[in-house]
């Protein structure tokens, strides 16, 4: 009898395990998968992984112990270790389980363990933090069961923040001045005290393209009055999009702090964003180099003479070049290296961006999956008024488009979806409390992830949206980081946890509002060339029918399969 075989990817946050039990696709009788972790929870010397969905269907409020109500997924995360527990090693021994639903039998001689711990924040001299940001989450809601409140926002705000919200505060010790460029700086309960507080220098280029910006207004009322704080307007380009920061000792650059994340109160705790840091003194200097150009305020042509990519930067395994965008219409200066890495990946693709408009960019995206890689991906998209003219692959404008290993498997996330009343039980709507805003914002990444589950795998990362303003008319930055496996391994558990989360959001909104009264699990199956979903109700089957799936061949190290997945855990 095949044992399950696991693999793990370690965030700084959650471990994501992948699984599968190769014997189950001839049982029957296979109805999922059994988790048991030790040390367990609090003091507890074991337990099982929870379970939100029992046999007879999600009960508010509860948990059922995978032991008794098995995960019926190839993929399940544990986000539940504290942060002074993060140093802990734990064991993982996954059980298929096999029998009725009145008479479940864990395989025994068929488990399998493995050993394995959170990553620390900061390894490697890298720092990567990404933060909670889903409104909407089952997690959410049992964190705030009465909702969002004036007494309670921020600590909402700071829950969503998941810690992302100290990484700019934090950054600014240990220097002898900062300098930055900074798109929109906002924050009113983090950074801009931070930046108030601070004993030191501190020079910033800030977005003023339009000359009556608001958004950064506030920031130059408290802060262009003092007499530490240089605040610099940045007029003569598109848009000033950088959000970066660089620590000097002495004269010299030490560190960078650079990600997707805009220095406001939204982008750090409910758009969805991460932000870097390098203890890397040569790289730090080209982000330096960077912004002492763009201090002059140079016009938008001056800056195009300078696009190209840094030379190749060695650092603690990893192999990194810098670029700095704009470039010259028609170059391809930054996107050529990109299209060439996935032209040339082996495994997988899996991106998560915010309105990309180089076309050329997604059409090698999905002609890789085409060839039979691993692509998935989400995109957020913020106007909904008009259909894109520029390409033959321009959908009508949506709000979270989410792909599913091909351009045609897809599906749309509304900002309509979850309405107040009609979110599912233990779920809040997306509004939640925090405001009325026409085009909300839900993912705001800007990341490429290729090879993720190999040993070669390579990131893009930055400011940059891949699209044709960030290419050629704005000042943007981006990276490129070949040999980081820690660094993909928690850049594909966060973006798999955003996906489940999204497209189980379209699957309720598509199928449970019309048949929830019956609902007891979504099972997802194939129709042609279309992925649909179907409810699982109580007079149907209760065994769980082995399907394979893309990430689980993939994730194992294995050639990605065309069959599909059971969709059952349709929360966070």
């Amino acid at each position: 009898m095949e044992k399950v075989k696991i693999k793990p990817y370690i965030g700084t946050k959650m471990i994501l395990l992948a699984f599968n039990w190769e014997s189950g696709k001839d049982r029957s009788d296979f109805l999922g998968f059994a988790i048991k972790r030790s040390p367990g929870y609090g003091k507890a010397k074991e337990n099982w992984l929870p379970n939100r969905i029992s046999f007879d269907g999600p009960v508010k409020g509860r948990e059922f112990p995978s032991n008794k109500s098995p995960i019926q997924k190839f993929m399940w995360w544990d986000n539940r270790v504290n942060h002074k527990d993060r140093s802990i090693e734990y064991t993982y021994t996954i059980y298929p389980v096999v029998g009725s639903k009145d008479n479940l039998n864990l395989v025994e001689n068929a488990k399998s363990s493995i050993k394995t711990k959170l990553l620390p924040d900061e390894f490697n001299g890298v720092g990567t933090y990404f933060n909670r940001a889903v409104v909407s989450s089952h997690a959410f809601s049992k964190k705030f069961p009465k909702g969002v409140t004036s007494a309670n926002k921020l600590k909402a705000l700071k829950w969503l923040a998941d810690g992302l919200e100290q990484v700019i505060p934090s950054f600014l010790n240990n220097s002898d001045a900062v300098e930055g460029a900074i798109y929109h700086l906002e924050d009113k309960y983090w950074i801009i005290p931070a930046f108030e507080d601070y004993p030191k220098s501190i020079s910033l280029v800030y977005d003023n393209a339009k000359g009556d910006d608001k958004t950064n207004s506030y920031a130059v009322s408290k802060l262009g009055g003092t007499a530490h704080v240089q605040l610099l307007p940045r007029t003569r380009t598109s848009i000033m999009h950088n959000k970066f920061l660089v620590k000097l000792s002495g004269n010299k650059a030490t560190e960078v702090l650079m990600g997707s994340a805009n220095f406001t109160t939204d982008g750090l705790s409910q758009q969805a964003n991460y932000l870097h840091t390098f203890a890397c003194p040569e790289l730090a200097e080209h982000y330096l180099g960077r912004k002492r150009i763009l201090e002059d305020d140079p016009k938008k042509a001056e800056t195009a003479k300078l696009a190209e990519w840094s030379d190749e930067i060695t650092f603690n395994g990893l192999q990194i070049r810098a670029y700095f965008s704009p470039e010259k219409k028609p170059g391809r200066i930054a996107m050529s290296p990109i299209i060439d890495a996935i032209n040339n990946a082996k495994k997988s693709v899996v991106f998560s961006l915010f309105s990309p408009t180089d076309f050329e960019l997604r059409n090698v995206i999905f002609e890789a999956a085409d060839r039979g890689l691993m692509m998935f991906g989400l995109i957020n998209k913020v106007d909904d008024t008009k259909p894109e003219r520029t390409s033959e692959r321009a959908d009508v404008v949506a709000r979270v488009e989410i792909y599913h290993r091909s351009k045609n498997n897809k599906d749309v996330y509304w900002h309509s979806y979850f309405k107040k009343d009609e979110a599912p039980d233990g779920f809040w709507w997306e509004k939640s409390g925090f405001g009325k805003r026409k085009h909300p914002v839900y993912i705001h990444h800007k990341f490429i992830v290729i090879d993720a589950e190999t040993d070669n795998p390579t990131i893009y990362t930055g400011s940059a949206n891949m699209s044709n303003n960030s290419n050629y008319n704005n000042d943007e930055n981006l990276l490129e980081i070949k040999g980081g496996k820690e660094l993909a391994s928690i850049y594909l558990a966060e973006f798999l946890r955003l996906y489940e989360h999204y497209r189980a959001r379209v699957q309720w909104d598509d199928f449970i509002k019309k048949e929830k009264n019956q609902l007891i699990s979504l099972r997802e199956i194939q129709d042609g060339q279309k992925t649909i979903m179907t409810p699982i109700t109580q007079n149907q089957s209760q065994g769980f029918q082995w399907l394979g799936n893309s990430f689980n061949s993939a994730l194992l190290g294995g050639q990605p399969c065309q069959n599909i997945e059971v969709f059952r855990r349709a929360h966070l």
